[in-house]
């Protein structure tokens, strides 16, 4: 739903009346997620997808048929196997209601809180003995899985949004702007640090939020603050020794990030893990820093480097196996050592 909030945020203030479908349960359908929804409003325009092809429309058809009757309702749909991604198909299980002001008087609340990053939680009664239950609404900030969840006497879908994940980049320049771009497409929010207060442009870093203010400094205010956890990821675009190294030793003292890494050529990084290895830290350590950041894809512009360190981002969220440090590097340490592999 996350996709449609400023969608449903207007219709809502048009006064009129939509209808809202969203997926509460799946079984075997392949790559949908729960909670994906459509939106149709009181022109029947649709916002928001679900799978694409019958079971599309099928769905915008509930919502359609919600916003007109303004009658709740549950709906299974199958899924075949060509839509569902996979050999067997499977089925859905899908929630229409109206929407409107008088239907769900709480939403700009819950729009709010979900600009602001704020944690925000919907429960919603989706089946009930007393029909007048059903379509009810309680909104918290409470934590709790997006899932539809039995009850004695009722079901209730609980539609959660967490705070997106952050990124941090280190270094303003033309590969953090890309990045920044890159990485609000895969839904980070994203701030950017460097210790210049005559930056060129902050315009520069669109979606962004830009900190003047000492690197190591800067990361430790917001450890102190406990604004970082395992979801966030840093990415250090400056290799100048005295802005990497007391940022890294900050980051690496750190509990496990969702992602560190750090760019620069191989010089650069022998030199940034011979710094780290004199200030204490072992390769159990290190091993947590990506070095050089992003895959190898033979990128040479800004925009490509941003683009093989969003591939490398991507794959560390979504847990594959991704070493820290590429394999050239690490066959060239044990070959020739660190400092002779630095001419390759």
């Amino acid at each position: 739903m996350r996709d449609i909030v400023d969608d449903l945020l207007r219709v809502w203030h048009s006064g009129r009346t939509g209808g809202l479908a969203t997926v509460v349960r799946t079984v075997g359908s392949g790559p949908l997620d729960v909670g994906s929804a459509i939106l149709v409003d009181a022109n029947g325009v649709a916002y928001g997808s679900v799978l694409g092809g019958a079971v599309e429309s099928a769905v915008r058809e509930a919502a359609l048929a919600a916003a007109r009757t303004g009658r709740r309702a549950m709906h299974r749909f199958g899924v075949p196997a060509a839509e569902a991604g996979n050999d067997a198909g499977g089925m859905i299980d899908v929630f229409a209601e109206p929407f409107s002001r008088r239907d769900f008087p709480e939403f700009p609340t819950v729009a709010s809180e979900i600009a602001n990053n704020h944690r925000v939680t919907i429960f919603t009664v989706v089946w009930n003995p007393d029909g007048d239950l059903i379509g009810q609404h309680l909104v918290t900030d409470k934590r709790h899985a997006t899932e539809l969840v039995a009850l004695p006497e009722s079901d209730v879908f609980v539609c959660s949004f967490a705070p997106p994940p952050r990124l941090i980049i280190f270094g303003a320049n033309a590969i953090a702007a890309a990045l920044t771009t890159q990485a609000r497409l895969l839904g980070y929010r994203v701030t950017i640090c460097d210790s210049r207060d005559d930056l060129d442009s902050v315009d520069a870093f669109a979606g962004a939020e830009v900190v003047v203010d000492w690197p190591h400094r800067y990361l430790n205010t917001l450890a102190a603050a406990g604004e970082i956890d395992a979801s966030t990821a840093v990415v250090v675009l400056s290799d100048d020794p005295k802005f990497e190294i007391p940022l890294l030793t900050v980051a690496l003292r750190l509990p496990a990030l969702a992602y560190l890494g750090a760019t620069g050529t191989l010089a650069a990084h022998h030199r940034r893990m011979e710094d780290l290895r004199a200030g204490g830290f072992g390769d159990a350590t290190m091993a947590r820093l990506h070095s050089p950041a992003g895959f190898d894809v033979g990128a040479r512009t800004a925009t490509e480097h941003a683009v093989a360190i969003a591939a490398e981002l991507l794959a560390a969220r979504s847990g594959r196996s991704v070493p820290a440090v590429r394999p050239d590097v690490i066959r060239a340490e044990q070959v020739f050592g660190a400092r002779a592999s630095i001419a390759l």
